[in-house]
């Protein structure tokens, strides 16, 4: 059984996703902690009614960015976690934290990696008045919303979208993308080759 830790700041909704797709599809592995920056966030409660160690490791009020990402490293490495997943996890991470879970930690961004790093990428898409919009699972690197991508969903961009029914539209591809890719990895079917990551079939 491989151990997950994932980490939340907010409501958790693919943290959610990934627990129910745990459970059902009797992953051979345990979520073993859920672990958040904020007091109040709404995954938490999730967590704890699903048996699902819930811990707060606040930052504010951390001395530091490298104190805080120490700190919180040691209260993830207590459950010796195989993989670390980040649901929405509004922290930028320090590169000493992502070099420690080098190749083990997964993030899912809302938009089409490269394009539109960090915050509002869906008004960052229709600004751009691009086409087509979506969702990014990838690696964790130093380096803000890129490391080696590892699946991607797409979404139209539809005349009279604004950001919240274009980011609907995405978070229903996240909630299918972001535990298919957990599940592969927990499987052993994921490979990483430089900034390519090879996914190998499931009856291979």
């Amino acid at each position: 059984m491989k151990n997950i830790v994932i980490l939340i700041s907010g409501r958790g909704s693919n943290m959610q996703a990934i627990v129910k797709a745990c459970q059902q599809e009797q992953w051979p592995a345990r979520i073993v902690a859920v672990i958040s920056n904020k007091a109040d966030a709404g995954g938490l409660a999730f967590a704890e009614e699903h048996q699902i160690p819930a811990i707060v490791v606040p930052s504010k009020g951390a001395a530091s960015r490298e104190a805080y990402d120490a700190e919180l490293q040691r209260q993830i490495d207590a459950f010796s976690p195989d993989l670390v997943v980040l649901a929405g996890f509004m922290r930028i991470l320090t590169p000493a934290f992502t070099a420690h879970y080098e190749n083990r930690m997964l993030n899912i961004h809302p938009s089409l990696l490269p394009s539109f790093v960090g915050l509002h990428t869906h008004q960052q898409a229709l600004d751009a008045g691009v086409k087509v919009h979506g969702a990014t699972v990838h690696f964790v690197t130093a380096e803000l919303d890129h490391g080696p991508i590892v699946a991607q969903a797409v979404v139209p961009v539809l005349d009279g979208d604004d950001e919240d029914t274009l980011a609907q539209r995405v978070l229903v591809q996240e909630h299918l993308i972001y535990p298919r890719a957990v599940r592969q990895f927990i499987e052993g079917r994921m490979t990483v080759e430089g900034n390519c990551v090879r996914i190998t079939a499931e009856d291979a």
